[in-house]
């Protein structure tokens, strides 16, 4: 191949890669790994990354379901209390004697139940999602520690915590499970009918309708996934503490939202990708992680991100505009 040849190939994969949706997170990530790594280079180090990757493990399980309601157009902000409230009902079940596996499951299953119930009023009362989700946000926070009293649970049987310290090729579960949860949510959405449908729901929800779609069960579908992922996250939780904390997942809901946002998912729905969900994802751990090593406060760390969160905002309508600006030239 010729030089001139070469060069405009390169343009070309440049070009085709700037035009995609999560162009704009994997250089804002590697430019930030870039710049905390020449401030402290033990960023990089194997038990740093590797801490990280844990980490966004557990965001990243709640981050697909939440980028599904998002691109409906909705907003969950319960994830925090379903998640706390997942480890809870699972550690109960333990330490009641009841089988590792059936307890998880009815964890789980109680994070579907909360969906269903988010999902059912959202649909046949037409209440906004998020009057309904910040109910319910108190609701299941009230919940856990009516079941709590404030105490944790623990300790939990070697059977459960066993399940989040099992390695695979020397990758935690909880970083395996949700990798696949992500893959799958990445299939579902750009290849099946659903993802088509959740898509057509955000874009115009009167349009799908008449197109055939039933908007009110995939509306419904979404809250229980995010839900029943989310608890599944404070199952991993409370498997990774050793103990089930009326305390977790506080302020987990802002880290899964802004995580979504940066990753391209349009807060007007209609837009986003799981992979750049994914990829804010795992951003918003490694500024956290990042943070910390820099020795940067807590209170400063709240700020900064929910500094990120009204950009990425602002970004997202910057887009928004760009693309509506681009269909009218072309008509």
């Amino acid at each position: 191949m010729k030089q001139g040849e070469k060069k405009k190939d390169l343009k070309t994969k440049i070009r085709w890669f700037m035009q995609k949706q999560e162009s704009s997170i994997v250089i804002a990530t590697i430019v930030y790994v870039l710049f905390v790594t020449c401030i402290n280079p033990t960023f990089l180090s194997a038990g740093n990354i590797f801490n990280v990757l844990r980490t966004t493990g557990f965001t990243l399980i709640t981050v697909v379901g939440m980028s599904l309601v998002l691109i409906t157009g909705g907003l969950d902000l319960s994830v925090g209390s379903v998640l706390a409230l997942g480890g809870v009902i699972t550690g109960m079940m333990c330490k009641a004697g009841v089988p590792v596996f059936f307890a998880i499951i009815t964890g789980i299953l109680m994070g579907g139940i909360i969906g269903g119930i988010n999902g059912l009023i959202i649909v046949k009362a037409g209440i906004p999602p998020l009057i309904v989700t910040l109910g319910m946000q108190y609701a299941a926070r009230g919940l856990v520690s009516v079941l709590t009293q404030g105490v944790p649970i623990y300790p939990l049987p070697e059977g459960l915590m066993k399940i989040e310290q099992t390695r695979i090729f020397n990758i935690p579960m909880v970083v395996v499970v949700a990798v696949v949860i992500a893959a799958a949510g990445h299939i579902i959405l750009s290849k099946a009918p659903f993802g088509r449908a959740v898509y057509a729901l955000g874009g115009n929800e009167e349009a799908a309708r008449i197109s055939g779609i039933d908007t009110k069960k995939t509306k419904f579908s979404v809250y229980v996934i995010t839900s029943t992922l989310a608890a599944l996250a404070g199952v991993f939780m409370a498997a990774r503490l050793g103990s089930a904390e009326a305390a977790a997942g506080s302020g987990y809901e802002l880290t899964v939202i802004c995580g979504a946002i940066i990753g391209g998912i349009s807060t007007f729905g209609g837009m986003g990708t799981i992979i750049g969900a994914s990829i804010g994802a795992l951003f918003m751990e490694i500024l956290t992680n990042s943070l910390t090593l820099m020795r940067v406060s807590v209170y400063w760390q709240n700020l900064v991100v929910g500094v990120i969160l009204v950009l990425a905002v602002l970004l997202d309508q910057y887009k928004r505009q760009l693309i509506l600006k681009n269909s009218i030239k072309k008509d």
